[in-house]
């Protein structure tokens, strides 16, 4: 059986290096490249046609929420699986409606992600009992009487608006990572503020940081 060639992306080296001395342990996983965001990350998966994509969410520049569509768009048999520090819903649920196989927290990793490769390369679905608790977790809510959750109307292209609007990313830098006009931007961006009733890019930014979508305030305007 011939190995399993993965793709590690991740904006810090370091991680990287790590993630690729644990997989070397394994005969029938191959490393073939890496890349230090999501442009790069799309890049490469149309270069190296990798089995798996072990995707960061949180990277400057496209971020993994934005690639995990643009990847599956245009590669939908190549298998994502995410690696992020992450733990909310906000996070989890959108990425593997979207078609993610996989999503593994980076405290996991020694236990989770080797069996999450082997799993996703079998075209199974895998998920570590903190993220598999998320997911029960909001399949009970949702079939709760519970009033929805306002973020729960957003579409992922409004979410992904979201969170690059709450990073500081400028609509014209927007509508290029999304490939969008500037004017659809800000379509996306007055719908989203309505449904969540917010009023600038300051309420965006305390929302999102709020529910975890990024960690910390953006810097800059």
């Amino acid at each position: 059986m011939s190995a399993i060639r993965i793709l590690l992306v991740d904006d810090h080296a370091v991680l990287r290096a790590g993630l690729r001395a644990l997989l070397s342990r394994f005969a029938d996983l191959q490393v073939v490249g890496e890349a230090g965001d999501g442009a790069e990350a799309l890049a490469r998966v149309n270069e190296l046609k990798p089995d798996v994509v072990v995707m960061d969410i949180a990277m400057p520049g496209t971020n993994g929420l934005v690639a995990t569509r643009q990847i599956l768009h245009v590669h939908p048999q190549t298998k994502i699986l995410i690696l992020s520090q992450y733990d909310n819903k906000e996070y989890v649920l959108p990425l593997l409606k979207m078609g993610a196989a996989s999503y593994v927290l980076k405290q996991s990793v020694d236990t989770d992600l080797v069996n999450a490769i082997y799993a996703v390369a079998r075209g199974e679905s895998s998920l570590g009992p903190p993220v598999a608790k998320i997911v029960l977790d909001a399949y009970l809510h949702e079939s709760s009487a519970n009033p929805e959750d306002p973020y729960q109307s957003l579409t992922e292209r409004e979410r992904e608006v979201l969170i690059l609007v709450a990073q500081g990313t400028t609509t014209a830098q927007i509508a290029a990572q999304l490939n969008i006009s500037p004017n659809t931007v800000n379509v996306h961006r007055a719908n989203l503020m309505q449904k969540l009733d917010l009023h600038n890019v300051a309420e965006m930014a305390a929302y999102a940081i709020r529910h975890g979508l990024i960690a910390n305030p953006p810097l800059g305007n």
